[in-house]
């Protein structure tokens, strides 16, 4: 599938995700292959906004399906069944598919490709969404521009309150980053009860 301007706007969300999930634009650059993770509903309040898939979400097609969507959906205080109503929760990472390892063995970053693509395009056809959570430095400097420019996650985080009440952005639930959660406490005691606070009160 190849993608021009003139097909920047689709009709409805049903042709969109449908061209989401054929498309095939990185599948040379991908490791274990093309496999578009994502979920959206037009009556969806909270769209969640992370970095890619890992290997658990690529082998079994589900977002969040791993230690992290586990942490997260701590965070959010919401059991798996309210996290994956779709007609509740959208689900749109910046990377649709895993896009491999780095050198240091982690999760590599998204494709550059996939989010000019993908982003926008889904953020417009979810009329109903009053919060986005931006989940990690990909997310924050896609759709936070100026906003995060030369800032690192940690300032970011730290000054949530300085965005608009429709966006709220969060480290990764990694538990690489157990350490930095230690680091910074203020996060569980500051950012975490006021999400779980404006989730509840949209879900």
């Amino acid at each position: 599938m190849t993608s021009t301007a003139s097909d920047i706007l689709s009709p409805d969300l049903a042709t969109l995700k449908a061209e989401a999930a054929a498309c095939r634009v990185c599948e040379h650059a991908l490791p274990l292959g093309p496999r578009p993770t994502f979920r959206a509903s037009e009556t969806a309040r909270v769209l969640i906004i992370g970095q890619a898939p890992g290997t658990r979400v690529h082998e079994t097609g589900i977002p969040w399906n791993d230690r992290s969507g586990d942490r997260l959906r701590d965070w959010l205080a919401l059991d798996r069944e309210t996290f994956y109503d779709e007609g509740r929760i959208a689900i749109v990472p910046m990377g649709l598919c895993y896009p491999g390892r780095d050198r240091n063995g982690g999760d590599a970053p998204p494709r550059p490709e996939c989010a000019p693509l993908w982003q926008k395009r889904f953020r417009s056809a979810l009329p109903a969404v009053d919060l986005t959570l931006l989940i990690g430095i990909h997310a924050q400097a896609y759709w936070l521009g100026e906003a995060r420019k030369r800032r690192s996650m940690t300032e970011t985080v730290r000054d949530w309150r300085s965005l608009p009440d429709g966006l709220i952005p969060l480290p990764h639930p990694s538990w690489r980053n157990t350490a930095w959660l230690r680091k910074n406490p203020w996060f569980e005691a500051e950012v975490v009860p006021e999400l779980r606070r404006r989730v509840t009160a949209l879900l």
